[in-house]
């Protein structure tokens, strides 16, 4: 599956034996954000939350997958839900970038799919914002904990679901389709 990985060790094989003009050549070199990305996959590919799954379209493009969530409690037990992720070549600077590909009526995620998830946030108020030192686990865990178990409808981002819910609380799963 990683194919990036055997890449990323026969550029480290060569760092040794480059010459000063092949070596700022950028042709055929892996970037750091790649290099980080061989490491990460393994992991989160060990540690997947149970109702997720990680699907790589290329497996040479490891900073472009797809999620799908399939809970099995709380809120949007019994549907799927996929999601699309972007790692930016400034990773892990800045958070990936994620969006719900599933039309979902819930007070996190826009009807066009953005989300809101201080974890996917560069700058937060609260201290769980995004930070050099978090990895793709931690983004696939806080999708599926905080969109999906613990929603939260004190800030939503879609208002009109939230107050849907509060007034019913069936009418989140009524009106996800």
């Amino acid at each position: 599956m990683l194919t990036l990985a055997s890449k990323v060790k026969h550029d480290d094989g060569l760092k040794g034996s480059r010459t000063s003009a092949t070596a700022s050549d950028s042709t055929g070199r892996v970037s750091v954000r790649d290099k980080l990305l061989v490491k990460e996959v393994a992991e989160l590919e060990a540690n997947l939350p149970c109702p997720c799954k990680v699907h790589f379209p290329d497996p040479n493009k490891l900073h472009c997958f797809q999620l799908t969530v399939a809970p099995d409690e709380a809120y949007y037990q019994g549907r799927k839900l996929q999601g699309e992720t972007e790692v930016l070549n400034v990773y892990n600077m800045m958070p990936p970038e994620v969006k719900c590909l599933t039309r979902t009526w819930h007070p996190n995620i826009t009807e066009t799919g953005e989300i809101c998830l201080s974890l996917l946030r560069e700058h937060s108020i609260d201290s769980t914002g995004w930070a050099p030192t978090r990895t793709l686990k931690d983004v696939v865990w806080g999708l599926t904990l905080c969109l999906l178990i613990f929603l939260n409808f004190d800030d939503p981002l879609n208002t009109e679901a939230a107050e849907h819910h509060l007034r019913d609380k069936g009418g989140l799963l009524e009106q996800s389709g």
